[in-house]
């Protein structure tokens, strides 16, 4: 094995972080309206009966959403759209995106109508405990029930976003997911107040909000599609060469996802066991570290799934290596210091998002605790999201699913040996432990399949951002007590003292990395003052 450093980040690197930069922008839109839906449910609900029952039952459509939409199919789509667009001409290409649109039409329809009759059985297998509180399992169920179709709209809307990817189309697609925060807030909120006069539930209307929010994160994408060429062949081949074989690389992809939803309903089970709210609590921790999991990992995946689909069609591995390294470096340098960000001002920031109307003092100390423990797994999280797309471009699909079943077996333990110590903070540890697990194992794979990628520049790129991390996480430490009585103030207060913190932080952060000479860093420094002097 050959482990030859790169004296320079890969020649994609800036295509790669400009596309990633418009996917994070978009991203940063949805996950600040996503906060936004957050504090709403906060504000309205606290956390308790009616949010515990709401949590669970979207978890229900949205775990398979994470496994036929924005997982498997998603990248899956990606290769084999590339591989067509790049040899098999344009007719061809629309020929196969039509039928796979037809094909899972068809097949979540019916997976939606399962879902609609068998709602009360998986709610009862999600969450047995509700029906130790009365009425909390029936509500769950009607929630289930009218959320299930939004699974239908996202898995479309996830092939639509792999066909605008591939023609290098980043912002419209990332931006989908602000239309369904819009459209849950803006609907959710029109029905919850509308609804209770009609004898319904207030949090009903929330549920029928989320679905408005599924539907127009598919239709905002559809002029754009018709930009590039989109041409609707409304055929069915099931036998399709295309077809099956995105069908044969999302197989592996599927069941490797199934162990992330094994851990998902691991947690919620024993969440629901735990203290009531406990639900509530690791829903809004785990929001929140979702918002630099989304800019920072899913951005680059995105932005580096179509180059890499590419390079591994030109059979052109050595950039391939140097494109895969350089990506890793940028999440390192994006995720590690977001870690310790977290983990530092997780109470303040828990404070000045969520402690308003119903969500109290108590409700902010647990979920900044949550938060802190999520937040240590964050990097590994965010580093899989591009490692996984190496897997695809070489064909090799089966050690993700090794590693998510490792994970899988290491949440389970974890929980156990710390539940009863922890409550619901273990659960929060265990997923953190299981994310580093399978980050570690999938870094030695993949290693061995490459026959080596420059392990030593990978190195030194992360000592640099530790070293940078560092000297921010003393500046925090510094800081925060002369600023203590500002966050814990007034809602100005707060928003004057932690941001002063954070952009404080930032600063130094950057200054760090621009004094160490990162490689991906100055590179991309180096073209914003270029284009600054042009301007």
């Amino acid at each position: 094995m050959t482990d030859q450093p790169s004296a320079q980040p890969s020649g994609s690197t800036e295509k790669i972080a400009r596309s990633a930069g418009a996917v994070s922008i978009a991203v940063m839109c949805s996950r600040v309206l996503g906060l936004i839906r957050e504090q709403v449910f906060a504000g309205m609900f606290g956390a308790g009966f009616a949010i515990d029952a709401f949590v669970v039952a979207f978890r229900v459509p949205n775990l398979l959403r994470d496994l036929f939409a924005e997982g498997a199919l998603s990248a899956a789509f990606v290769t084999v759209f590339t591989e067509y667009t790049t040899n098999r001409g344009a007719e061809a290409t629309w020929r196969l995106a039509g039928n796979v649109l037809v094909f899972f039409a068809l097949l979540i329809s019916a997976l939606t109508l399962v879902g609609l009759y068998w709602a009360a059985p998986i709610v009862n297998l999600l969450a047995p405990d509700f029906a130790l509180i009365a009425g909390k399992t029936e509500l769950t169920v009607q929630l289930t029930r009218i959320m299930f179709p939004f699974l239908l709209f996202v898995s479309l809307a996830a092939v639509v976003m792999g066909m605008l990817n591939t023609k290098g189309k980043f912002f419209v697609p990332a931006m989908s997911s602000t239309f369904f925060n819009l459209g849950s807030i803006v609907g959710g909120l029109s029905l919850a107040w509308l609804l209770p006069r009609f004898g319904q539930p207030a949090i009903a209307g929330m549920a029928w909000g989320t679905l408005i929010g599924g539907a127009l994160q598919l239709m905002m994408q559809l002029p754009t599609l018709r930009q590039v060429g989109f041409r609707l062949f409304l055929s069915f081949n099931p036998f399709d060469p295309g077809l099956r074989r995105i069908l044969l690389l999302m197989l592996p992809a599927t069941i490797g996802l199934s162990a992330t939803q094994i851990n998902i309903f691991v947690n919620t089970n024993f969440a629901a066991s735990c203290a009531e709210g406990s639900v509530s609590w690791l829903n809004y921790a785990f929001r929140l570290v979702q918002l630099p999991i989304g800019v920072f990992g899913v951005a680059l995946s995105i932005a580096v799934m179509p180059v890499l689909a590419r390079q591994a069609a030109q059979q052109d591995m050595v950039s391939l290596k140097q494109t895969f390294t350089s990506s890793l470096v940028l999440v390192f340098s994006l995720a590690v210091p977001a870690t310790a960000g977290l983990v530092l001002l997780a109470a303040p920031i828990i404070r000045l998002i969520f402690e308003h109307g119903a969500f109290n003092a108590l409700d902010t100390i647990q979920t900044a605790d949550a938060l802190a423990f999520y937040a240590c797994g964050l990097f590994a999280y965010s580093a899989i999201k591009v490692m996984v797309p190496v897997f695809y471009a070489i064909g090799n699909t089966t050690y993700p699913v090794i590693g998510s079943f490792l994970g899988v077996g290491a949440n389970i333990l974890t929980i156990t040996l710390v539940i009863d110590q922890l409550q619901h903070r273990g659960i929060a540890l265990s997923t953190s432990c299981a994310m580093i697990l399978n980050f570690l194992f999938l870094s030695v794979v993949l290693y061995r399949k490459l026959d080596g990628y420059p392990l030593g520049y990978l190195m030194k790129g992360v000592a640099k951002i530790l070293v940078a991390t560092a000297l921010m996480g003393g500046w925090i430490l510094l800081l925060t007590p002369p600023l203590a009585g500002w966050m814990t103030g007034n809602m100005t207060l707060q928003v004057t003292g932690l941001g002063l913190l954070i952009v404080s932080s930032v600063g130094i952060y950057v200054a760090g990395l621009q004094l160490l000479g990162l490689p991906e860093f100055t590179l991309l420094t180096g073209k914003l003052i270029q284009r600054f002097r042009k301007s």
